[in-house]
């Protein structure tokens, strides 16, 4: 059994068994790839993969298993590489993250200056997805760290931890009638058609929970996963915008007025999650700092040391998270 035969079974797999795919990912022939799948099935005396003709359709029940072992072998190779490139170049190597276009767009920019300043040999990327896209790439090891609100939890290699809480608020053109209501509730928001996030993306669920709760029927008009796309209709008179608080400017948004609806709506809160066994590098342990000042690097070793993600939680239940306005 070689190592380069669990990457390809790993990548196959992660690549929705599409060979052609991982070969391209891995700068390697589909031919070769396919070659050493089935030399390792010979070797262990069983199949790895379902196949239908030449395809490959799914993984057998002992593919499963072999899947999820070959994952912990690869982390750990992984993990090997991390700590001698700590002791060799404790000031260089990579560092990826999967995040959501509000994180990208309005959170990020500010950690991600001065990290890139204080860590200039360090090669950053970044990758923008649904929440569930950038926690399954995250648990395969494609990303380093997934920042989002939702989602997460449904992807069980992941460790998450709390960084910050949010609301939001409602975005009203100039001289619209509901500025002139003293404290607005949501039977006054339902009256109007509504622009906001799509489902499954920054805290939609929240809002949906809250006119539930109180049998009202609210018309969304329009749904995006971008805010500045939710501005611009706004801006057009569709509908008025219930975005998240972060995403208004008040320096660039200064035709739209921003009120704070934050007693209509549950907070929500963003976490951070990296790969359960991962080995964080120093310079990953200050992002997390710089993106989540309570966050210690003591309290980041304790997480780690949390054998469930209920454990984690209950970690983190006196530790008071920041409030985003």
């Amino acid at each position: 059994m070689k190592l380069q035969q669990l990457r390809y079974v790993w990548e196959v797999a992660r690549r929705g068994m599409n060979v052609s795919a991982a070969a391209q990912s891995l700068y390697t022939s589909q031919p070769g790839i396919s070659k050493q799948i089935l030399q390792l099935e010979q070797e262990l005396g069983v199949q790895i993969f379902v196949r239908s003709g030449k395809h490959l359709t799914g993984l057998t029940a002992a593919g499963e298993k072999i899947l999820e072992a070959a994952g912990e072998v690869l982390l750990r190779v992984d993990n090997i590489r991390q700590i001698a490139q700590e002791y060799s170049s404790d000031s260089a190597g990579s560092l990826t993250i999967a995040t959501t276009h509000t994180q990208s767009r309005y959170v990020l920019p500010s950690v991600i200056s001065q990290f890139v300043a204080r860590y200039p040999e360090v090669s950053l990327h970044m990758h923008q997805g649904t929440p569930l896209q950038i926690a399954e790439m995250a648990a395969r090891g494609a990303a380093d760290f997934a920042i989002a609100t939702e989602a997460m939890e449904l992807v069980g290699d992941l460790l998450m931890m709390p960084c910050y809480r949010w609301n939001r608020v409602l975005l009203l053109p100039a001289e619209h009638p509901l500025l002139g209501v003293e404290r607005i509730n949501l039977a006054d928001i339902a009256q109007y058609p509504i622009v906001t996030y799509v489902s499954g993306f920054t805290g939609r669920g929240k809002l949906d929970e809250a006119f539930k709760a109180q049998d009202l029927n609210p018309k969304v008009v329009v749904t995006a996963a971008d805010a500045d796309v939710i501005k611009t209709y706004v801006r057009l008179g569709v509908g008025i915008g219930i975005v998240a608080s972060m995403a208004f400017d008040r320096s660039k948004d200064t035709d739209l007025v921003a009120v704070d609806v934050s007693h209509l709506f549950a907070y929500s809160t963003t976490r951070i999650g990296f790969r359960r066994g991962a080995f964080l590098r120093h310079y990953m342990m200050d992002f997390i700092a710089l993106f989540a000042p309570h966050m210690t690097e003591d309290l980041v070793t304790k997480a780690q040391n949390c054998q469930s993600q209920f454990e984690v939680d209950h970690l983190f239940e006196d530790i008071s998270i920041p409030v985003l306005r």
